[in-house]
């Protein structure tokens, strides 16, 4: 019985689709608590300009955003294939589990170290205390992982409805316009709701400010949505190889009836 649910390539391509979705939203989760200078990355030095008032402000971005287009392009191709209720699934799934993780970082943070070896263990390298060290990077506060997984979630649902619309409305062509529509759109509601519950509600910054950060952080992640488009139409060409045209045509016209 599992070995034929297994041999069946839309069960495959489904458990490969909502691993890779899984591990990939956890793990940018867990590099998020990383800053990256965004101007170094190209070999320049960073330029502070000013947004909406806001002075001194940089190209300075949670690491996580390396990781969150391809989670959005995963959407739109398991919403192509599967519809919005296997998306709401494996996106229900993907916070159960990393909040799942975070209770078991804090629950490591909180057991007592071993202090005759570990704790001083790298200080050659730099790093005079391990637990500080370990605590410092698992130990994201509060605010912002309640941030994060409900900026997680609510992106997603609105991903995947305005992804069903424009199909609705263009059938199977402009895969370009849905797919980068519908990220371009989430990117936003993700960039300001993880950035007002965080630090409007979690440090009491001010509207201004905020905003300007989220305008930040949205122009690169639209943009990179934007440069990702040719890899959905190289992805769907894949799978429809896989899949067969016959099976990919189903599972498509299947996904768009069954949310009708």
């Amino acid at each position: 019985m599992v070995h034929k649910i297994l041999s069946d390539k839309p069960t495959r391509l489904f458990l490969a689709l909502s691993s890779f979705f899984v591990a990939n939203a956890l793990i940018a989760e867990c590099i998020g608590g990383k800053l990256l200078s965004l101007e170094k990355v190209f070999g320049m030095e960073p330029h502070p300009f000013s947004l909406l008032g806001e002075p001194g402000l940089t190209y300075t971005l949670s690491c996580g955003v390396l990781l969150w287009p391809l989670e959005f392009i995963m959407t739109d191709i398991v919403n192509e294939y599967f519809g919005l209720k296997a998306v709401r699934r494996i996106s229900y799934i993907a916070v159960v589990l990393i909040s799942y993780a975070f209770f078991m970082f804090y629950a490591a943070i909180n057991t007592p170290p071993d202090t005759a070896f570990w704790v001083t263990s790298q200080s050659g390298s730099g790093i005079p205390d391990m637990q500080a060290a370990f605590s410092g990077i698992f130990g994201q506060g509060m605010w912002i992982i309640a941030g994060s997984l409900t900026a997680f979630l609510v992106s997603q649902m609105v991903d995947v409805w305005v992804f069903h619309r424009i199909k609705k409305l263009t059938g199977e062509r402009m895969v370009w316009l849905r797919a980068t529509g519908s990220t371009v759109i989430s990117q936003l509601v993700d960039s300001f709701v993880v950035l007002f519950i965080a630090f409007k509600l979690g440090r009491d910054w001010s509207y201004q400010r905020v905003i300007a950060l989220c305008l930040i952080s949205y122009s690169y992640k639209a943009t990179v949505a934007l440069l990702l488009t040719p890899a959905i139409y190289m992805v769907e060409k894949i799978i429809d190889r896989y899949l067969g045209k016959e099976t990919a045509a189903a599972m498509k016209a299947s996904a768009m009836a069954r949310e009708d």
